[in-house]
């Protein structure tokens, strides 16, 4: 058995506009299906303890709700103040799981991944196990299918006692096209998967010899931590001394107990729209197409389509075309790793989609923003049974209620009273209010915002059953 460790940071800007700072790729259902994020905890075998997820503040509702939806309750949700990269998320981790039991082994997972043969997953994971009970550390490493510029390499030596384990020679940087030719014609490199798993305490063992500074502050970080509904907040003040290196640099690079084992599955990391098209099973024309698509002619494509309205293709081929209710993308399959790029201008330009969709979730439900000008937005606000909104004031924007579905429980002042289908309500700028659902049903109202004004951050919150920053 062993603790899985699931790294959830990461904004995934390549995959844009499905992914968003908000919102990113691992808590989307790219597939149309379960999101990456769940993918990840339904390939671990059944008899792996319980699982430890790290990932951001922003993030955190995301996280708890889509664990809750595959049936766990987690209270092992760890929140990075700020992304320092994968040595000290491991390190925070390691602790965590040292804290819970007996030095057990830990598996180290992105939950950004696709990995298709979960059969030969769980087959890798039994010849990681028993390499991690000899006090090595495993890297997973992956066969190259072509040559990858965008992937850093494993070069590999003698095989060990399995076919499929072997001594790890060095770690090579992302390389350059006649280096990746070179590298994959040789038959003794594999692609780093970014994969990992080592006893907790051989970890932190390597962190202390090679990154003292690490250890300590996530040590003293984890000694100051609180635990605030499913989540565990660790001492920022300590936890941001830490230096922003990954578990490559800071150990798997310098230590001498490192192997790697062949993943008997592929895998793609999902870094870009041609890395999701490589993925995943096409159909005879080699086309991936998701959502209410009608193509003539189209070959060698990938169309995802998220909006209600209906995309008609035809005659072109290497293309991919990603709709949204807010934005479209069209790009060549060869460019598509320079959606980056598009995302940098957007965000010199101030524009909210780079980090924000249509539809926004919250722990209490969501809101789908439909119409905005000079002066006013328009949304339509869905509030889950039991559920209810912070306590709270606005100081630039006043505010229209209309109920469209159930029955909202309003706070307005020091007045309480319900609202029903087709009922609406004023509040004025400045004054203390909360939305409720006291009911079984789901409550739908429409928001109009008026005032010189209107972004997210003009919020104070008084009381919030999240415990969200004002």
């Amino acid at each position: 058995m062993f603790v899985p460790v699931i790294l959830s940071g990461g904004s995934g800007t390549r995959l844009w506009p499905l992914s968003r700072k908000s919102h990113p790729k691992q808590f989307i259902d790219l597939l149309a299906g379960d999101t990456l994020f769940q993918e990840t905890i339904k390939r671990l075998p059944k008899n792996s303890l319980d699982p430890i997820i790290v990932c951001n503040e922003q993030h955190r509702f995301l996280a708890a709700e889509q664990l809750r939806e595959l049936g766990i309750d987690s209270t092992n949700i760890i929140l990075e103040p700020e992304g320092r990269n994968t040595a000290p998320a491991i390190t925070i981790a390691a602790l965590r799981a040292l804290k819970l039991h007996d030095d057990p082994i830990i598996l180290v997972l992105s939950a950004d991944h696709i990995i298709s043969n979960k059969e030969g997953f769980k087959q890798s994971l039994q010849e990681a196990i028993k390499k991690a009970e000899e006090d090595k550390l495993v890297v997973f490493g992956v066969k190259p299918s072509r040559p990858e510029t965008g992937y850093g390499y494993i070069h590999y030596g003698a095989s060990l006692d399995s076919k499929k384990t072997f001594n790890v020679e060095n770690f090579v940087e992302k390389p350059s096209v006649d280096l990746a030719v070179k590298y994959l014609s040789s038959g003794k490199y594999l692609w780093n998967s970014g994969i990992f798993m080592f006893k907790a305490s051989k970890i932190i063992s390597e962190i202390k010899k090679f990154h003292p500074e690490i250890y300590k502050n996530c040590l003293a970080s984890c000694s100051e931590e609180i635990h605030d509904l499913d989540f565990i907040r660790l001492d920022s003040r300590n936890f941001l001394k830490n230096p922003n290196i990954s578990i490559d640099y800071a150990v798997m690079e310098r230590t001498v107990d490192a192997v790697v084992v062949e993943l008997n599955s592929q895998w793609n990391d999902v870094g870009s729209w041609s890395g999701f098209w490589d993925a995943l099973d096409k159909d005879k024309n080699n086309n991936i197409l998701i959502g209410d698509i009608l193509t003539r002619s189209v070959n060698r494509s990938l169309i995802r389509n998220s909006s209600k309205r209906t995309i008609c293709v035809n005659n072109i081929e290497d293309i991919v075309i990603i709709d949204t209710p807010d934005a479209l993308l069209v790009s060549s399959m060869e460019s598509s790793q320079e959606v980056k790029e598009i995302v940098e201008i957007l965000k010199n330009d101030g524009d909210e989609r780079v980090n924000n969709h249509q539809k926004e979730y919250r722990p209490w439900g969501y809101f789908d923003s439909i119409d905005s000008g000079l002066g006013y937005k328009v949304k339509r606000i869905f509030v889950k049974p039991g559920s209810k909104l912070s306590l709270q004031k606005h100081s630039r924007r006043a505010e229209h209620w209309v109920v469209i579905k159930g029955i909202a429980r309003v706070t307005c002042g020091k007045t309480e009273f319900d609202l029903r289908e087709n009922e609406s309500t004023f509040i004025p700028k400045g004054k203390l209010h909360r939305l409720e659902n006291c009911t079984n049903d789901d409550l739908e109202i429409i928001e109009i915002q008026t005032g010189d004004y209107l972004g997210e951050d003009d919020i104070i919150r008084i009381e919030d059953d999240y415990d969200r920053h004002k």
